[in-house]
């Protein structure tokens, strides 16, 4: 890759002597973006080696479009969701052996200009991931029912993760060559931007955000609370993958409060009646042999898994 100063006059001179000695890769996840995906693979190609666009069963002319403006493309038969198609592309990218691999949306809200932001954390070698944040500055002008939406995935994702972002659900990120291949994501939709806290506190990668600017074109192509509610399913997925202790043993403290509590309304009964109410008592002691069976499940799960993490973290050592 070759930047100059012309195309690119604010950029310090540093930057580009150190950009213009590393490999990047743009990855694009796209579906039914033929509009505006021309646009955005050419703007990405003035700071990128290569720009692969993972056109996820569009049934407009995206592939075409993507090929025609100098991308590589792969194309998936049917629409499977944002997390496969990021999975599909890095697994591309990972042939390449970048420096930087970039993801962005296909849909014209991202400045592909903005890359070198996205990157210097990964040049200075302070982060692995990069996330371009709307938020760190008034940059954007984001749809109120968005911000607020945002702020509640951020709290929700904050909590179960462990990793603090303004911006949890940006598409816009930057991967260091190490982040590129110690993650691979479970999720199929688009709770992977959630997953990737998850990763990154799973998997010891320091993450880091930037500002950005993100202009909003084109209408949702679904309405909001479908798309909130397809994250919040996903990001629910992730908890029970990536918490187990979390999600089971709250699951099981709540279905035995909820057996202790109709066990206390039994025992009333009888006192006053001295008639066992035995449906009543049935369903208290199946909640509190569930609740029970549901809190060790989760111990043994948070073991196992702690194990199996050490053996990952062990061989990404060896790796390195």
């Amino acid at each position: 890759m070759r930047i100059d100063r012309m195309t690119y006059p604010n950029m310090q001179e540093a930057t580009i002597q150190r950009l213009n000695c590393r490999r990047v890769v743009v990855v694009i996840p796209a579906y039914n973006e033929e509009r505006l995906i021309g646009s955005v693979v050419l703007r990405a190609q003035k700071l990128a080696d290569k720009i692969i666009v993972v056109d996820d069963g569009s049934i407009d002319s995206t592939a075409e479009i993507a090929e025609m403006a100098g991308a590589t493309v792969v194309r998936h038969e049917r629409n499977q969701g944002k997390g496969v198609a990021l999975n599909t592309g890095f697994s591309y990218a990972r042939k390449l052996q970048p420096d930087m691999t970039i993801t962005l949306d296909a849909d014209g809200q991202h400045l592909p200009e903005e890359i070198v932001r996205l990157v210097e954390p990964i040049l200075d070698g302070t982060a692995d991931i990069v996330v371009g944040s709307r938020y760190l500055q008034n940059t954007s002008n984001v749809p109120t029912h968005r911000i607020w939406g945002h702020r509640l995935f951020n709290m929700m994702t904050e909590q179960v993760s462990g990793v603090e972002l303004s911006d949890s659900q940006s598409g816009f990120r930057a991967f260091s060559n190490h982040a590129l291949h110690a993650i691979t994501f479970k999720s199929k939709s688009f709770s992977v931007e959630s997953e990737m806290q998850f990763l990154a506190s799973e998997r010891r990668l320091n993450i880091v955000e930037v500002p950005i600017t993100v202009h909003y074109f084109e209408k949702p192509k679904r309405p909001v609370v479908l798309h909130g509610l397809i994250v919040l399913n996903g990001l629910l997925r992730l908890v029970g993958q990536y918490r187990p202790l979390l999600f089971l043993g709250l699951t099981g403290f709540f279905l035995i409060l909820a057996g202790t509590t109709l066990a206390e309304l039994v025992i009333d009964i009888y006192r006053k009646s001295h008639i066992l109410p035995l449906g009543y008592t049935f369903i208290s002691v199946a909640l509190c042999l569930g609740g029970t069976f549901s809190l060790f499940t989760g111990i043994i799960l948070h073991s196992v898994r702690g194990l199996l993490l050490d053996m990952l973290g062990s061989n990404l050592k060896e790796k390195k």
